[in-house]
C-alpha cells in the first residue's frame, strides 16, 4: 500500500493548505512569525486549525461573552469548564450545560443529533454529575418540504435513540419552524445533573510524571475536521462534508459514564483531572488540561486506541471519534484504573504524561511530529472585535406602522393558530422520548417546565429551553432579554425559582457586520436580563456561521434554565383541574403584534418594530406568582406565549378537557396580542381573596373553570364559542397531517 507523503511546512506555506482550514494568512503568519518563529509541520498546522477555529476559541465572540454575569452566591462553577455548577443547598448541586450540534445535523441527520446528545451528556458526567435529564431546542424551515420533514423525523430519531438507549429521560424542550431554518436547521441539546459537592471535578493535567490515561472507544477517521466544519457557512455548491460528522454509540456511552462515575467517587485520591474529548477531540482535552494547570504535556500516539490502520499524527489528534475521555491520575496507580475500566469491558490506555516544561509534544514512531507551546493552542488564539453595523431592515422596520391583524371570526382564527407548527401540540414528537426512565420525571413534555424530585429530598428541579428567534429579528436587544424572561416565565409557572442559565448563541456568518451587531446587541440584553431576574450565565456555547447561501438564520440565542422547587408541594403545571375554580389573568394586554404568530400566519413574514418590555415590572410579575404558589393558593399557571391570551386559556384545557367562561376587556384582535410579562392562573374560590391580597392591581379575575367542555370567551364585540374537543383535536393532528 503507497502511503500518501504530507506536504512539507514550505508547500503549507507556499500554497497556503492552511487556508482551507479555516486559518487566515496572518495567524498562519503569528504561528510562523511570533510563536514557533519557525514554519509549522503539516500536524501543528492542523493542531492550530482546530484550536483557532470559533468552535474552540470563541476568537470572534470572546469580547461578546464577556459581557454575561457568570457569578453569584449560587454558583460554584461558571464558564470554562465542561459544564457549570448551582447550589441547590444541603451539599448538594446541579450541574447543566447545552451544546448546538446544528451543522452535523444539517448533513447527517440522525448521527448528528444522537451525537450532540453524546456529546453534552459527557460534559455532565467529566464534571463528576450524574445525568438526571435531557431537554432539547430544535428549529426547522416549513413543513412543506420534504427535506424539512426529513430533518426533523431523523433529528427527532437521533435525540431519542441516543438518550433511550443510554438510559436518561428526554423531558422538554421546544420546537419552532421559520423559513430562515430550511438550509440551517437548529439542534441545541441541554443536559441536567445531580452532584454532591465534594465529588466535583476539573478538567486539568497537572503534577509532573502524572499519567494522561484514554479510556473509551477507539480513535478512527471520523469527525476529523468537525470544529472547523461548525465554523463554516453552507453552500449549495460546496460538497458537503460527511467525514466531519462522527457516530455515536449510547451503549458504549452508558458504560463509559458508569466507569467515570465509579473513578470520580470512589478513586477521588488518584484521579487529578478528566474531560470529555469533544470538539476537536484529543487536542483539545489535552492542551486545554494542561494549560488550565500550567503544565506542559507529551503524548505518545502510537499508544492511542485505534480503530483504523495507518493514521497519521494529524488524523489521530484531529479525530472526533465519540464516547472517549481524557484523564489524568497519579503516577503509579496506572493498574487501578485499568482494572476499574476493564470491569465496563472498556480500555484505558495511558498515551502520555505530564511535563513541566510548558510544552505540547507529539511523538510517534520514536519521532516527535509535534512539540510547540501548549499556551499557545489553548489559550493564545487571536481575539478579534469584528465590525459591526445596524442591519438596514431595523431602520426600515421602525418606519412601518404598527401591524394589525384582520380578525373576521376569532374563533377560526384561534383554530388556525393552533394548528401552526410553532403552537401546534408537540406529541408526535416527544412521544418517541422516553421521559420517563429513571423514574425522577414529575412534569414530562408538555407542560412550561419539565420538573424532577431531588431523590432523598423534599426538592425538585423544573427545567426548560426558550427563545423566541423573530423578536430578536425585529429587535435583538430587547429579543434577548424576553428570551430569558420567557425561559424565567416557565420556571416560575412550574413553582420554582430561576437560579441560572445555560445558552446557545446561534448566529449567521461573524464576518457580516449585521450578524456581529446582531450577537453583540442580543447579548447586552441578555446580559441586562441575567442580572435582574438573577441568573448568571454558568456555562454554554457559541454557534456561528449558521447560513445557507448567503441567508442567515434569524439571531437565536436559546436559553436553557433551571429552577430550585424548595418542596414538591409547589409543583404546579399549566392545565386547569377543578370546575368551579377562578381564572386570573397576571399582566396586562395592549395591541402587541409585530413579531407575533398572527403577524407570521397574515403576512407570511415578520417586520415592524418590537413591542416595548419592561424587565422590571417582569421580575414583579414572576415574583408575585411564585410567591403565590408558595403560599399554597394557585392550581395551575400558564405563561403566556406565541399565539396569546387566547391561545394560552385554550392550551390549559386539554390536559383534562376542562371549559372554561371568561369576560376580557380586549378587542377581537387583542385576543393574539402578544404582550409580555402575562400569566393564566387557575385558583380555588376561596384562595381567590388571599391571591388578590398577593397580586393587587397586577391581576384581573375574568372567570371560571367549566365542566361543559366548552370554551367562552366574551371580547368588547361578542362572544367566542369552541368545543374543548374540536380545538384539542385540530392542536394535536396539526404537525402529524403536515408529515404525511
Amino acid at each position: 500500500m503507497k502511503t500518501l507523503t504530507e506536504p512539507t511546512p514550505q508547500q503549507i506555506k507556499a500554497e497556503k493548505i492552511y487556508q482551507a482550514w479555516g486559518m487566515t494568512d496572518d495567524e498562519y503568519a503569528l504561528i510562523s512569525e511570533k510563536i514557533l518563529h519557525r514554519l509549522p509541520n503539516y500536524t501543528e498546522t492542523g493542531l492550530y486549525s482546530v484550536m483557532w477555529s470559533e468552535h474552540c476559541s470563541y476568537k470572534n465572540s470572546k469580547v461578546v461573552l464577556r459581557k454575561f454575569p457568570t457569578s453569584g452566591p449560587q454558583v460554584l462553577q461558571g464558564p470554562g469548564e465542561g459544564a457549570g455548577i448551582v447550589d441547590i443547598g444541603d451539599g448538594q448541586a446541579v450541574v447543566f450545560k447545552a451544546e448546538s450540534h446544528n451543522h452535523p445535523s444539517a448533513v447527517e441527520p440522525y448521527e448528528g443529533a444522537a451525537t450532540g446528545v453524546g456529546g453534552i451528556i459527557r460534559d455532565i458526567f467529566s464534571m463528576g454529575a450524574r445525568p438526571i435529564a435531557c431537554l432539547d431546542s430544535l428549529r426547522f424551515g416549513e413543513l412543506d418540504k420534504q427535506r424539512t420533514k426529513y430533518l426533523l423525523e431523523e433529528i427527532v430519531a437521533g435525540i431519542a435513540g441516543y438518550g433511550n438507549c443510554i438510559g436518561i429521560p428526554t423531558v422538554g424542550g421546544e420546537t419552532s419552524f421559520d423559513p430562515c431554518y430550511e438550509g440551517n436547521p437548529l439542534v441545541n441539546a441541554m443536559c441536567v445533573g445531580l452532584i454532591n459537592h465534594a465529588d466535583i471535578q476539573k478538567g486539568q493535567a497537572k503534577g509532573v510524571g502524572n499519567a494522561i490515561m484514554y479510556v473509551g472507544a477507539k480513535t478512527g477517521r471520523d469527525g476529523i475536521h468537525g470544529a472547523t466544519f461548525a465554523s463554516e457557512e453552507f453552500a449549495d455548491e460546496k460538497a458537503t462534508q460527511r467525514s466531519a460528522v462522527q457516530v455515536g454509540d449510547p451503549f458504549m456511552e452508558k458504560l463509559l459514564l458508569e466507569a467515570c462515575l465509579a473513578l470520580i467517587l470512589e478513586h477521588q485520591d488518584i484521579l487529578v483531572g478528566i474531560q470529555d474529548m469533544g470538539a476537536a477531540g484529543l487536542v483539545s482535552s489535552s492542551s486545554e488540561m494542561a494549560s488550565k494547570a500550567g503544565s506542559g504535556v507529551r503524548l505518545t500516539l502510537d499508544d492511542v486506541p485505534q480503530r483504523e490502520t495507518g493514521m497519521t499524527p494529524y488524523e489521530i489528534m484531529l479525530s472526533e471519534s465519540q464516547e472517549r475521555m481524557l484523564i489524568c491520575v497519579k503516577k503509579g496507580h496506572e493498574a487501578e484504573v485499568e482494572e476499574l475500566f476493564a470491569q465496563y469491558n472498556l480500555a484505558a490506555v495511558t498515551i502520555g504524561e505530564v511535563t513541566d516544561d510548558g510544552m505540547y509534544c507529539l511523538i510517534q514512531h520514536g519521532a516527535v511530529v509535534a512539540n510547540i507551546p501548549v499556551d499557545s493552542l489553548a489559550e493564545d488564539a487571536p481575539e478579534y472585535v469584528k465590525e459591526k453595523r445596524e442591519p438596514a431592515r431595523l431602520a426600515e422596520f421602525a418606519a412601518l406602522a404598527d401591524f394589525m391583524p384582520t380578525v373576521e371570526d376569532p374563533k377560526e382564527t384561534l383554530l388556525t393558530l393552533l394548528q401552526q407548527p410553532t403552537i401546534a401540540s408537540k406529541q408526535s414528537i416527544f412521544e418517541t422520548y422516553d421521559s420517563q426512565v429513571r423514574t425522577n420525571t414529575v412534569v414530562g413534555p408538555g407542560s412550561d417546565a419539565a420538573v424532577l424530585r431531588v431523590r432523598g429530598t423534599n426538592k425538585a428541579l423544573a427545567m426548560t429551553t426558550d427563545c423566541n428567534g423573530r423578536y430578536l429579528y425585529l429587535n435583538p436587544e430587547v429579543g434577548g432579554q424576553i428570551a430569558v424572561a420567557e425561559a424565567a416565565r416557565n420556571i416560575v409557572a412550574s413553582g420554582g425559582q430561576p437560579l441560572a442559565i445555560t445558552d446557545c448563541l446561534n448566529y449567521g456568518s461573524p464576518d457580516k457586520p449585521e450578524v456581529f451587531w446582531e450577537l453583540w446587541h442580543s447579548a447586552e440584553g441578555i446580559a441586562e436580563a441575567c442580572r435582574t431576574l438573577n441568573t448568571p450565565v454558568i456555562s454554554g456555547n457559541v454557534s456561528l456561521y449558521n447560513e445557507t447561501n448567503g441567508q442567515a438564520i434569524y439571531p437565536t440565542p436559546m436559553i436553557g434554565m433551571v429552577g430550585l422547587i424548595t418542596d414538591v408541594k409547589h409543583i404546579t403545571t399549566q392545565h386547569f383541574k377543578n370546575v368551579g375554580d377562578t381564572i386570573i389573568v397576571v399582566g396586562t394586554t395592549h395591541p402587541d403584534f409585530n413579531g407575533s404568530e398572527i403577524q407570521k400566519l397574515q403576512l407570511g413574514k415578520i417586520e415592524g418594530r418590537l413591542f416595548d418590555f419592561d424587565l422590571a415590572y417582569e421580575k414583579e410579575v414572576q415574583g408575585k406568582v411564585l410567591q403565590a404558589i408558595q403560599a399554597g393558593l394557585i392550581t395551575s399557571a400558564h405563561d403566556c406565549a406565541e399565539g396569546g391570551l387566547a391561545v394560552a386559556l385554550a392550551e390549559a384545557t386539554f390536559e383534562n378537557e376542562l371549559g372554561f367562561n371568561v369576560t376580557l376587556a380586549l378587542s377581537k384582535e387583542e385576543l393574539f396580542a402578544e404582550t409580555q410579562s402575562r400569566f393564566v392562573l387557575s385558583v380555588a374560590p376561596e384562595k381567590v381573596a388571599a391571591t388578590a391580597e398577593i397580586f393587587g392591581e397586577l391581576a384581573t379575575v375574568v372567570g371560571e373553570v367549566t365542566g361543559n367542555q366548552q370554551m367562552t370567551i366574551h371580547y368588547q364585540e361578542g362572544t367566542l364559542h369552541l368545543s374543548v374537543t374540536t380545538a384539542k383535536r385540530t392542536w394535536e393532528e396539526a404537525i402529524p397531517c403536515l408529515m404525511k
